[in-house]
Order: structure tokens, then sequence, then C-alpha cells
């Protein structure tokens, strides 16, 4: 009966919040957009037979000299601009959920483990939390990645989630001291119930709520990360689309005055952020306990 009154209240606060309703379809609408990239852009522009230097720096469609289909112009090697928007965004996607996927499984095994079992574990766990914690994740991100003589996308995600899950393990580890003074879980180890199946029963599912919060959090820090490191050169390769690496492409035209090649790219991926956001705004307070108390 809790649970379902629980379901209950969050659906009818998020129907009635219109920033979560704003921010899931904006997330939504790129989610759509970066999946039917292939059928939705004009021109697949990583086909070397589709590209032609011919468009090279065309303006958008109702500028002059504009033609269709670039309806947003094109950038440096004739690639219209709204057609590797739609495949930069796939990266940016596949690059956020694959860090929140591999990042946050790992952190909430870990913290997992250390908060239940405390001692030992927890001392290892932290202590060596603690001390990715004290680097910067870009410049450990940008270390990792020199390590590769090769990079493509799974080598990004992995270079992220190096310093990542710390934020999952610190935020799991917290939830599970709590729990595990439930009177539940005492029971259940009274009866000599093993761990394994305490964890799993008890411990994880109401331990697991926070995290959310963080996912929703972390999938925009993860998406600007991987355009942070694409625009410093060190992401993505070239054969790969990004929308970090199209500005940085870019600013290199801006002061002759071709500023579509960062307005449109950079726009996008701000739009795409605020949506996240927006969501884990809304997540982040139904997930408070002293803002539903106060409600």
């Amino acid at each position: 009966m809790t649970k379902r009154w629980t379901s209950n209240r969050m659906l009818n606060s998020y129907l009635r919040d219109p920033s979560a309703l704003l921010g899931s379809f904006i997330l939504l609408v790129f989610i759509v957009a970066a999946v039917l990239a292939p059928w939705i852009a004009p021109q697949n522009p990583y086909d070397l037979e589709k590209v032609s230097l011919e468009h090279f720096l065309t303006p958008p469609i109702w500028m002059e000299g504009g033609v269709a289909p670039y309806w947003l112009g094109t950038d440096d090697q004739g690639r219209g601009i709204f057609s590797t928007i739609l495949y930069g965004c796939r990266t940016s996607l596949i690059v956020g959920f694959g860090v929140v996927l591999f990042a946050g499984t790992f952190g909430v095994l870990m913290g997992l483990l250390a908060g239940y079992y405390g001692k030992f574990v927890d001392s290892i766990t932290m202590r060596l939390a603690d001390t990715l914690f004290a680097f910067s994740t870009t410049l450990m991100a940008m270390l990792m990645l020199g390590l590769f003589s090769q990079r493509n996308i799974l080598i990004v995600i992995i270079a992220i989630c190096v310093v990542d899950w710390v934020r999952y393990a610190r935020t799991m580890r917290g939830s599970v001291l709590e729990v595990k003074q439930e009177a539940y879980v005492m029971a259940s180890k009274s009866t000599g119930a093993k761990d394994f199946r305490i964890l799993l029963k008890h411990v994880l599912p109401n331990a697991i709520p926070p995290i959310f919060v963080i996912v929703a959090v972390d999938l925009a820090v993860a998406i600007m990360l991987e355009a942070t490191l694409s625009f410093l050169g060190v992401g993505v390769p070239l054969t790969e689309p990004s929308l970090g690496m199209m500005i940085a492409i870019g600013k290199n035209y801006v002061y002759a005055g071709m500023w579509w090649m960062v307005l449109f790219p950079g726009s996008a991926l701000v739009l795409l952020v605020i949506g996240i956001n927006l969501f884990a705004d809304w997540l982040r307070e139904e997930m408070n306990p002293r803002i539903q108390r106060r409600s």
C-alpha cells in the first residue's frame, strides 16, 4: 500500500510539474532524433560518398547562398550542420548513458559492500574513492585517454568512469549505513538469512532511491564532459561525430562570419543538458525526505 501510494504521489507530482514535463519532452525529442538519425538526417555526414567540398561553408537556408537540404548550413568539409548535430547527439547520448550504466553499476556495488560490511572493506573502498575524488574528472579522463594509442567511444566511456563511479559509491554507502540499522534488516539477520539475500532483498531496494538522482544529474555531466574532451581534441576520434568537436572546428571560422558552425551545435548541447537538468531537479525534490515531509 505504501509503495503504491508513493508511486501515485510521484506520478501526480510529475504530471503537475511543468519543468519536469518540459525536461522529459526535450530529452525524449533528442533520444528519438538520435535513434532515427540515419532516417531523419538529409545526409550521412560521415559517408565520404555523400559529402562534397562543393558545399564548403554554405550558410543556413534563409541566408543568401543557402541551399536545401542544408537547412542550418555546412561546415568546412561540406557536411550539413543539421545532419552532423543529429549524429553528434547519438555520440553524446551513447557516452552519457554508457557512463551512467558502467560507473553506476560499479559504484553502487562498491558502495553497497562498503556500507554493509564496513571495517576493512569500507576503509579500502573509501580511501580509494577519496584519492580519485581529489583529482579533476576532466584531467583524469584526459590522462587515461592519453594512455591509449587509438580512441573510440568505449575508451572515452571507460576514461570518464575511472573517477565517475566515486559519486555513486559514496552516495550508496551513506544510504546503506542508514538502511542496515532498520528493524527489518536486523530481524532478517537474526533468522540466519545469508548476506547475499539480505543485500538483494532488503538493503539494495531500500537504499537505491538516492542513486536515481545521481543518475539524472550524472547523465548531463557525462554528456558535457564528452563534449569538453572532444573540444580539446582528446575525446572521440575524428571519424566519430561529436557536438564538442563541431564547436571546436567552428571556433576557427566564427570570426570570419561563419557563426552557424558554433551556434547550432552549441545550442543543441545546451538544450539537451537543460532538459536533463529540469527533470533531475524535479527528481531531486521528490527524493528529498525533508521536502516530502514539508509537503
